[in-house]
């Protein structure tokens, strides 16, 4: 059986899934991190949680700081770590102007990423939040976020060749 080319690491808040999905990588000789945040200066919590997972990773990995993960994957590289697609979709959201648009106003933009996650050939490991298993959200854009990421997590649970959820540091493996 070949090694697993593309991995779907799912994981609630403070799981610790990006640690764990940086762990599957210690061994690449380069990694390309592919890191979706958009820094909102404002924002000194987000900035707080940002400069932890740089100071975590690696010196030697290249970070490329970009909203567009299906333009970036177009272009083979060394090992990418994309982290998070939680992120990535919530700035999608917010460009299209989709938090009080009709349900699906996401889906080509959703579609061209699993498309480029399929046909990338170097390791790639993806983490994204898994927000289906709590509360239903009391408003219209909670319920649109959980319902979107669901969607998007299932399409890329099929496309990878291995899954892990991980809940309170502990992984498991779903495929």
């Amino acid at each position: 059986m070949p090694a697993p080319t593309r991995t779907l690491v799912l994981g609630g808040a403070r799981s610790g899934k990006s640690a764990f999905a940086e762990n599957l990588l210690t061994d690449a000789p380069t990694v390309r991190y592919l890191a979706t945040a958009v820094h909102d200066p404002a924002d000194h919590d987000f900035a707080d949680r940002i400069a932890l997972h740089r100071d975590r990773r690696p010196a030697h990995w290249t970070t490329v700081e970009n909203t567009e993960p299906a333009t970036v994957l177009a272009t083979a590289s060394a090992a990418t770590l994309l982290d998070d697609i939680g992120t990535w979709l919530t700035a999608r959201l917010d460009t299209r102007n989709a938090w009080d648009a009709p349900r699906g106003t996401v889906a080509p933009d959703c579609a061209a990423l699993v498309e480029a996650v399929d046909a990338y050939r170097e390791r790639l490991v993806i983490v994204s939040p898994e927000v289906g298993m709590g509360i239903i959200p009391a408003t219209r854009s909670g319920r649109l976020f959980r319902d979107e990421i669901g969607t998007l997590n299932q399409q890329l649970a099929r496309v990878c060749d291995e899954a892990y959820l991980i809940v309170a540091g502990l992984p498991l493996r779903l495929k």
